[in-house]
């Protein structure tokens, strides 16, 4: 590894608003070793449609970013594709980048990865069954994937991704929660260098089951597993309302929440920070962030998509492998 982090772009779906993302933040200067893993050929036909002056150029293995220039490993796609125009027979490309950026963080080649946006749609119609990066980062590196998103100071993990909202209570059990709250512990300590780490944990129910009369998983879950995991040395409080978890009173001092369901926690975040908040994957043996919003195909293509949440997700990928190299 050379004193610079080497960090994998991937650019997501071609269709999307990926490549234009991983275009405009080739156009600053990072301390760090990018390359794209993509399509080549796309990435210079995307940036001759919207004008830009970053030039995409092949390369093997990455060096030293200059501002103006993206390295590209190029993934071809199967078919051309048209911005705002999802095609089924790009997913394995797609799937593609993501497997080579994985590949190269497990083997040393990177030191993190981050991750445009894809479409789950197109890769379920295309045969995947994809339910999203997190967990198919998890079936690629081993561990149990931890969904985090940060925004300034606040940070959001989920005890649960991508599931119908029916499916969350049987979702909830003792070993999943032990699992997850250790593996964000860990990250918060490896990651970020909290020492000791305070996390508020939410309930899953309307003011937290009130006390078993809207609903009993607090007093057959999620309490015990708290109890249990305090008695093992982590800082936890909870279960707590959820309406009333998030107020600055209570967050105050809390380094994390984890909250239950996606759209428990999530909506509260982007609310705070949207456009500028990133998403990491803790759990796995990876550095992975990515960007806090969609492929947005009703705006592919026409040079108005907001970097923001790209760039955060790159700074942040940076600081934390600098950080992991300083303390090996």
């Amino acid at each position: 590894m050379g004193a610079l982090p080497a960090i994998a772009l991937t650019t997501g779906e071609p269709a999307g608003i990926g490549p234009e993302l991983c275009l405009a933040v080739a156009a600053r200067p990072w301390a760090a070793r990018l390359v794209a893993v993509g399509p080549l050929e796309h990435l210079r036909e995307t940036a001759a449609r919207l004008g830009s002056q970053v030039k995409p150029v092949s390369v093997s293995t990455a060096r030293p970013h200059r501002a103006g220039e993206l390295q590209v490993l190029d993934i071809p796609l199967a078919v051309p594709t048209v911005p705002g125009r999802l095609d089924p027979r790009n997913a394995e490309a797609v799937l593609s980048t993501l497997r080579r950026a994985a590949r190269g963080c497990l083997e040393g080649e990177f030191d993190g990865m981050v991750t445009a946006p894809v479409h789950k749609g197109v890769m379920n119609d295309a045969g995947y069954a994809f339910s999203g990066h997190t967990e198919f980062l998890g079936e690629l590196a081993g561990g149990r994937p931890v969904m985090l998103l940060v925004s300034g100071e606040l940070r959001v993990a989920l005890a649960t991704t991508h599931l119908p909202l029916r499916d969350v209570p049987a979702a909830i059990t003792p070993e999943g929660l032990d699992v997850v709250l250790r593996g964000l512990h860990a990250g918060l300590r490896e990651r970020f260098g909290i020492t000791e780490p305070r996390i508020l944990v939410a309930g899953l129910n309307p003011h937290a089951g009130e006390s078993g009369h809207l609903g009993d998983e607090e007093i057959r879950v999620i309490a015990p597993t708290l109890q249990r995991l305090r008695a093992a040395g982590l800082s936890l409080e909870g279960p707590l309302p959820a309406d009333t978890l998030f107020t600055p009173e209570r967050l105050a001092g809390a380094d994390a929440v984890l909250a239950m369901y996606h759209d428990q926690g999530l909506p509260v975040l982007k609310y705070a920070g949207f456009g500028r908040a990133v998403n990491i994957t803790m759990g796995i043996p990876l550095l992975r962030t990515s960007v806090d919003h969609g492929t947005a195909l009703d705006i592919a293509g026409r040079g108005r998509a907001d970097p923001g949440s790209m760039a955060a997700a790159l700074e942040l990928a940076i600081e934390i492998a600098a950080r992991t190299a300083a303390s090996a």
